[in-house]
């Protein structure tokens, strides 16, 4: 099968925000105890924080982590994690049906993130808590001094101060599992009040409300036409989640799960559009894809826990996937969505980075190691920042239940800031046939390939583990410029990324 694809060096999308690589670490399950935090481990450092899995976070080069939550932030109060560790509570964690030990807080947690080269988002809550909260937070989190929260931080051992600069109005407001659910009227204009507190204190902060968990909820998408009507002037981001499911064992239609993500932003997009509109506003709001990932092996593991069998206990393995090759290529599918809505799509978060749904996962006084995933993860981390281009692809397709024409070839093509050569992304979604791709390059002087990674070969449920890591990439080598034109033969069901310089 043939693919013809053109790339045109005046035909882009966007400038790409670094941060649309990030990704998200929650007080939940093994995220932080015994995820990037074991004072006991073998490779800790001085403040508990596993080196092995810094190594990998700073390998995946992630630009900023959300943090605390998700679910727990919704009934999380910020206090209770700072001050002296032996005085901090225990408390219980509704959202998990967990204890939460407290002993990670801000403090400890933004030590983490300069020691990761990261920086933090954070999510106030707007659950069980509210505005005068939220403002305490911000002052204690970004106020140098001479002020009760402020100096109750430089009293705490931090003297400067953060200067955190984006932060989330909540966490999934719109869900019916959600500590404090509300209305989207209610939400809105608890947002609206809390944002014009918070830009009070810092009109240069970037603020993040809630949009839909997914783009199932009944209220959807009428709950981002309400929200935004109370916020659009007041916020820069509207928050997007959406999980990927296989629960029907159905390739096809699994690997094209990103097409209902297209669908869910484009649908926002004009949301988006509409209230500008409206409002005769002359300021641009963007879409903050903060949860998203494959989610669905764990499902069934995780049921004793959140429904309270086993009382309240402290950092118990929840939603471990172990991903497999064929969540290689959806996730590969998913990165390559979101480089081509770079336009709207600014900050992303895979949920999450370390054992809870992530790329990264450990062993408890053992190894860390990597998931199948974080090898596209990887690629588009680090190849993937610059401008995005706007690729013509012609290539035949299939039919699913719920998307029709789903292409063969799935591509995104990127005009790299830092060395100014050309990322190109492919998935070959056939099961049978292999695609030869020609890919003309107009405009462009890039003659010689530098790198071809290639992720394919493998049985779909073939995954990596603590002792070995099988699924990881190989070198290609029939990729070739010949007058312009790359040419490449993909395997199928298989993923890969060339540079060229």
């Amino acid at each position: 099968m043939r693919a013809s694809v053109t790339a045109h060096k005046e035909f882009t999308v966007a400038k790409i925000d670094p941060r649309l690589y990030g990704s998200f670490v929650e007080h939940l399950g093994r995220a932080v105890y015994s995820g990037i935090y074991e004072p006991g481990h073998a490779s800790a450092d001085e403040q508990g924080f596993r080196q092995d899995v810094l190594d990998l976070v700073k390998e995946l080069d992630v630009p900023v982590v959300r943090y605390p939550g998700g679910n727990f932030v919704s009934a999380y109060n910020w206090e209770d994690g700072i001050g002296p560790k032996e005085e901090r509570p225990v408390r219980l964690d509704l959202a998990w049906h967990t204890a939460e030990s407290n002993q990670v807080g801000i403090h400890e947690f933004a030590d983490w993130a300069a020691k990761a080269e990261t920086e933090m988002m954070l999510a106030v809550n707007l659950g069980s808590r509210g505005l005068d909260e939220a403002r305490a937070f911000l002052e204690y989190v970004n106020h140098p001094g001479g002020s009760y929260w402020s100096d109750l931080r430089r009293q705490n051992g931090r003297e400067e101060p953060w200067g955190v600069k984006l932060w989330c109005l909540g966490n999934e407001m719109d869900g019916p599992w959600q500590i404090g659910q509300k209305t989207a009227a209610e939400y809105g204009r608890t947002a609206f009040e809390t944002a014009k507190a918070m830009r009070a204190f810092d009109k240069d902060i970037e603020l993040v409300v809630c949009g839909s968990s997914t783009p199932n909820m009944p209220t959807y998408p009428e709950w981002e036409y309400t929200v935004l009507d109370y916020t659009y002037d007041s916020v820069d981001y509207i928050s997007l989640h959406m999980y990927f499911e296989n629960h029907e064992q159905n390739t096809k239609n699994f690997l094209a799960r990103s097409m209902e993500l297209e669908t869910y932003i484009e649908t926002i997009s004009s949301v988006i559009k509409t209230i500008k509109a409206k409002k005769r506003s002359n300021k641009d709001v963007y879409i903050s894809f903060d949860e998203w990932n494959v989610w669905y092996h764990s499902a069934e593991q995780d049921k004793p826990v959140l429904e309270g069998k086993h009382g309240w206990p402290h950092a118990p393995a929840l939603l471990e996937d172990i991903y497999d090759f064929a969540d290689v290529l959806v996730v590969g599918c998913i990165l390559n969505t979101f480089i081509r809505r770079s336009d709207v799509v600014k900050v992303g978060c895979l949920a999450q980075l370390v054992n809870v749904i992530a790329p990264i996962m450990t062993v408890e006084d053992g190894p860390a190691w990597r998931q199948t995933t974080f090898y596209p993860y990887l690629y588009a981390s680090k190849y993937g920042r610059g401008t995005a281009l706007d690729l013509a692809v012609d290539v035949e397709g299939y039919e699913t239940d719920f998307a029709n024409n789903v292409p063969y070839l799935d591509v995104a093509g990127v005009l790299t800031e830092a060395d100014g050569g050309l990322s190109f992304f492919l998935v070959n979604r056939h099961e049978s046939e292999a695609l030869d791709v020609e890919l003309s390059l107009e405009g462009f002087a890039h003659s010689s390939v530098t790198m071809d990674k290639v992720i394919g070969g493998y049985a779909l449920d073939k995954t990596n583990g603590p002792d070995e890591e099988p699924v990881a990439p190989a070198d290609g080598n029939d990729a070739s410029i010949v007058d312009g034109k790359l040419s490449v033969k993909l395997a199928p069901l298989s993923y890969r990324m060339i540079r060229l310089k």
